[in-house]
């Protein structure tokens, strides 16, 4: 059996106390740190931090909660998911993940990507217009980044969408290079592109079976072949909660799902969501939302499905309360990542 990596993600989702009442998002971002060290207590390979700029989630600067992570924990891996790379600027991208690798002995891994919403945009004076073009100049660029600093080289680049770099060092090097993995939503083009720049992919599955992603993992693992270079790992992002039960699972989740899904649908002219499309999600779509055995069992014929290298569970969905996250975390490490290398050693 190939080596499985099992990690979890939040987006900072504002969340409330265990009377239902609101929790500050300053209050939970300090939980986000404390969840994170549970993580690393049960066995958890990695963590992953998003970035929104927007009153539902709490997390803005991800490499700052990146940070304070790795300076509470000793041997959990960090990443970012995701961050936006249209709207940022890779050369300050490289800067504060190689500090963070500095001062964490290389923990820190980074996950690229556009982004689920597009507020930072105009909060940070890009043109939607510009789109396609800022995501693609900045990969471009970032791969440039870590080739050069792989090498201990200054870079050259020039484009459009910021100044040129003529001749310039990069400070501080990594003593070890970042790993860079970049996240991708459905597009053929997006996962040709990181086969070409040779980032690892991850897919977020976060509607329908995950079974019907097979077609953009055989793509990948297509591209990389024609571009002559090794295969690389493929990971995997879904939403999803672990309970004690099936129906506690379902109880904790369905209200913050549904609150979440109607927020979000509106925004985007959505058909409002619904209980029966909350139950069919997590009977044959992408919600990971049950006991440790029915979470597995799911995760496991994911990572067969798609055979994946890495399995990532988006634990934070909608306001659920610290309380229960901290105990979904607990049951993932201590009984659901067992459970799933115990089915998928007994298939190979």
């Amino acid at each position: 059996m190939k080596n499985i990596s099992f990690g979890l993600d939040t987006f900072g989702d504002n969340t409330v106390d265990l009377q239902g009442a609101p929790v500050s998002p300053a209050q939970t971002l300090r939980n986000i740190v404390e969840e994170a060290k549970m993580a690393e207590k049960v066995g958890v390979d990695i963590i992953g931090i998003g970035e929104h700029h927007r009153e539902d989630y709490a997390v803005s600067a991800p490499d700052i909660v990146m940070t304070a992570i790795l300076a509470s924990t000793e041997k959990l891996k960090v990443t970012s998911s995701v961050t936006v790379l249209s709207s940022d600027d890779p050369v300050r991208i490289f800067e504060r993940y190689s500090t963070m690798n500095a001062l964490s002995q290389g923990r820190a891994e980074i996950t690229l990507g556009r982004g689920s919403f597009i507020e930072s945009f105009p909060l940070f004076g890009f043109d939607l217009q510009d789109y396609e073009k800022l995501f693609s100049e900045r990969l471009d660029l970032f791969a440039k980044i870590l080739a050069a600093d792989s090498r201990g080289e200054a870079i050259t680049w020039h484009g459009e969408t910021r100044p040129a770099l003529e001749n310039q060092m990069l400070y501080p090097p990594t003593e070890a290079g970042i790993q860079a993995w970049v996240a991708v939503g459905g597009s053929p083009e997006s996962v040709v592109r990181a086969a070409k720049y040779r980032f690892p992919l991850m897919l977020a599955v976060i509607g329908g079976a995950a079974e019907r992603f097979r077609p953009y993992a055989d793509l990948y693992k297509r591209a990389n072949e024609q571009f002559g270079q090794p295969q690389m790992p493929i990971g995997v992002h879904s939403p999803g909660l672990v309970a004690a039960t099936d129906a506690e699972a379902r109880e904790l989740s369905l209200e913050n799902w549904l609150e979440q899904q109607r927020k979000i649908g509106a925004e985007r002219g959505w058909a409002p969501a619904d209980a029966t499309q909350f139950e069919r999600e997590i009977d044959h779509g992408a919600l990971y939302i049950g006991s440790p055995e029915t979470v597995a069992k799911k995760i496991a014929k994911t990572i067969s499905a798609l055979d994946l290298d890495r399995f990532t569970l988006k634990y934070a969905n909608g306001p659920t309360s610290h309380e229960h996250l901290l105990k979904s975390i607990e049951l993932y490490g201590t009984e659901v990542i067992p459970m799933v290398k115990d089915i998928l050693s007994k298939k190979a």
